[in-house]
Formats: structure tokens, sequence, C-alpha cells
């Protein structure tokens, strides 16, 4: 374990204090779980993005019709 010093303003670290207290753990290991959290996420969403990025790319084929003109999909009068 690496102690680490932050500094935090007033209302944060009220805000702090009272939300570790509710869960019966110390602001320290408050902060520590939110960063583990937020690492995870990150995580998560850098593997989905790779993933999803490495995928081959999807050719938009409409054989023997045409694609919808820029007015025509932009037509409100239509959706009502």
């Amino acid at each position: 374990m690496k102690n680490v010093t932050i500094t935090l303003d007033e209302a944060t670290a009220l805000w702090a204090r009272i939300h570790a207290a509710e869960q019966n753990i110390s602001v320290s290991r408050l902060v520590g779980e939110m960063l583990a959290q937020r690492m995870r996420d990150l995580s998560e969403y850098d593997h989905a993005m790779r993933t999803w990025l490495a995928r081959p790319p999807v050719k938009l084929s409409r054989s023997g019709t045409r694609y919808p003109g820029r007015q025509e999909l932009h037509d409100r009068a239509r959706l009502r």
C-alpha cells in the first residue's frame, strides 16, 4: 500500500467524510475504492473500444436501390 496526500476543498472533504461514515469506512479507503473502480471502468471501456475498432468495416450496400438523399432523410413532415 502507498500513502498519498490529497488536497480537497471544504465541501468535498465534508462530503467524503459523511459518505465514508455512512459506509463505515475511512476517507482513505473510500478514495482508494473510488479510484480503483474508476481504473476498472476505464480499463473495461478501453478493452471494449479496442475490440470494436479491431472489427473489419461494414460495407453499406443496397443492391438495386439508391441511398436516400439528404432532404429525404431530414424531412420532418414525413415523421409526423
